[in-house]
């Protein structure tokens, strides 16, 4: 029997009812330091790409992305970032080698405070962590937003859904065999550069490359890879931070899909490198966020508000578009 046109549309908008939302989450960045920074963005494998993956971030400026449904990916601050006089962009910490403001698939060189989402994940959560496994270089802190996040509090899962980071700058505070100094003045009578303040913290893997340390080879399983003395200086600084591969049980937090997240680098005025009112670390169960990297696989010029509009997300919400309607076409 043919339906009326009422009937019709009433059978499109139920359709379009039952669609997944084409966004899943909101990343809010702020920065807070003194300086301006130049956030990176990196998704990882398969999953679809954000609208910008890399752009400036002056001091006291915010600037937000969109990430769709099942996105996974990582971001961080570079700094000390300048044009040459052939216009190649590099940074003095957290550079993604693409020799322009855009990563372009690019990830973060190490040293490098990283934070790393999973959206929409396992049992319909969101994971997400900061990591020090690659070193330091600022301090971050993520704060999950929104109406979900109480709805996540009043579930069996509520402790996890909280912010997590870095409050303290560890760049003074940092072992001697983990520093990275930048070069502040030219070369003086004895020939040598001066060596200027520190601006990044290596990890030990980085720093020494053994396996005791990289948790590789041997060393390659939580049993055998243990907490060293070097992964032990991050975490008594950031207890809820990533401090070696294997830091899962007090590292990863979750929120139900849907929810926003605030992203700001240098959270705090207290960033004197001493160890003086840390986070607090919170029990957890041992739910681990696994980072799949990739290549980025498009970028647009950034902005202070950037969209995915015309991503891959996009055009798997527009197929969905169109088998409603014929569908609906069948139903008449």
């Amino acid at each position: 029997m043919a339906r009326s046109p009422a009937q019709v549309v009433l059978s499109l908008i139920a359709l379009l009812l039952l669609l997944p939302a084409a966004w899943s989450a909101t990343f809010t960045m702020t920065n807070n330091c003194g300086h301006t920074v130049w956030p990176g963005l990196l998704s990882g494998a398969g999953t679809a790409p954000l609208s910008t993956t890399g752009f400036a971030l002056a001091q006291g400026a915010s600037a937000t992305v969109d990430a769709p449904t099942g996105w996974s990916g990582r971001m961080w601050a570079r700094t000390l970032c300048s044009e040459d006089a052939t216009g190649k962009f590099t940074c003095g910490t957290g550079d993604c080698g693409s020799g322009t403001l855009q990563c372009n698939g690019g990830g973060a060189a190490p040293p490098a405070s990283l934070a790393e989402f999973t959206l929409d994940g396992s049992g319909g959560m969101d994971f997400f962590d900061v990591s020090l496994v690659d070193g330091y270089n600022l301090p971050m802190l993520v704060t999950p937003q929104g109406a979900s996040v109480a709805a996540t509090a009043s579930s069996a899962g509520g402790p996890k859904c909280v912010a997590t980071g870095c409050l303290v700058d560890l760049n003074d505070a940092c072992p001697a065999d983990l520093k990275v100094a930048s070069s502040a003045s030219p070369a003086g009578a004895s020939g040598a550069a001066g060596v200027g303040p520190t601006m990044a913290c290596k990890s030990a893997c980085e720093a020494f490359g053994s396996p005791q340390y990289c948790c590789s080879g041997a060393f390659g399983s939580p049993s055998t890879c243990r907490p060293s003395t070097y992964s032990q200086f991050f975490k008594s600084a950031c207890p809820r931070a990533y401090s070696y591969a294997y830091d899962d049980s007090t590292s990863t937090f979750t929120c139900a899909a849907g929810t926003n997240y605030a992203i700001t680098f240098c959270p705090t005025a207290n960033t004197s490198g001493k160890f003086t009112d840390p986070q607090a670390a919170v029990p957890l169960t041992n739910n681990t966020m696994v980072y799949n990297g990739g290549e980025q696989l498009s970028s647009a010029n950034g902005g202070e508000r950037f969209s995915t509009n015309g991503g891959a997300s996009l055009a798997a919400h527009a197929s969905q578009l169109l088998l409603a309607v014929a569908v609906a076409v069948v139903m008449l």
